[in-house]
């Protein structure tokens, strides 16, 4: 791990939610497109197969009207405590990085953690300075505990 730790960003989330339901909203298209990205972005999907080596191809709109094309391909897969993926900007960008997403129980909720190693120092510092990945992440994870959140309500109201 010390030999990565000038090329990662890793931030984590306790979410007021099951492992269960936060894996799920990550397993489902119909999930993923309501809450991933950061504030004021959309998704857009063209493709997503949710097994190890399926792929998610999709479009981030920005609230500038700029379109980011994304791609993630799905390493590692262990219902309901880990994601690995592959995250670049198309299927064999060079640059593409790794993430690691872990869902832990802590009590009722879940400790959601996501450790991206990007290939060099370089490319994890634009990532931060240029694309404010580290905020971009905060978002993006507070988008995904209001999503399951709204679920769980919607469940006990049913």
């Amino acid at each position: 791990m010390a030999a990565t730790v000038d090329r990662e960003i890793v931030i984590s989330r306790v979410i007021n939610a099951p492992p269960e339901l936060v894996f799920e909203a990550f397993t489902e298209v119909r999930h993923l497109s309501q809450w991933w990205g950061p504030e004021g972005f959309t998704t857009t999907t063209r493709a997503f197969e949710f097994r190890v080596g399926g792929e998610w191809d999709f479009v981030l709109h920005g609230p500038d009207g700029t379109d980011y094309q994304e791609w993630i391909s799905w390493t590692e897969i262990v219902p309901p405590e880990r994601i690995a993926l592959l995250h670049g900007e198309s299927r064999g960008d060079p640059n593409a990085f790794e993430s690691v997403l872990t869902f832990a129980p802590e009590g009722a909720a879940t400790r959601f953690e996501m450790r991206t190693v990007f290939l060099t120092k370089e490319q994890r510092d634009e990532a931060v300075e240029k694309y404010h990945a580290i905020e971009a992440a905060r978002q993006t994870m507070g988008n995904l505990a209001a999503y399951v959140t709204e679920i769980l309500r919607k469940e006990v109201e049913g």
